[in-house]
């Protein structure tokens, strides 16, 4: 599995890539919203971090959009999937 849960780089990154989604989504993100996001967020992060993102995004996409809708956190969100340490 590309990102097995921890703190270190793995959690760095699904933080680092879902603070990018939430700042493109805005405040207060409906579902189109974030739908719209999920895509153009992965390319904006380059290409390193592009091809985790659209694993990411793909993998947990339900969980993303509905963690962005209610307003949670990047860590919390990243911790929800397993993807970091809660």
């Amino acid at each position: 599995d590309v990102l097995g849960p921890g703190r270190g780089k793995k959690c760095s990154l699904c933080t680092k890539i879902l603070q990018q989604i939430k700042a493109m989504a805005g405040d207060d993100p409906d579902e189109a919203a974030v739908e719209k996001v999920l895509g153009k967020a992965c390319r904006a992060l380059g290409r390193r971090l592009s091809r985790v993102c659209k694993w990411l995004v793909k993998k947990y996409r339900e969980e993303i959009s509905e963690a962005l809708q209610n307003g949670d956190q990047p860590e919390d969100t990243c911790a929800a999937i397993g993807v970091c340490k809660a």
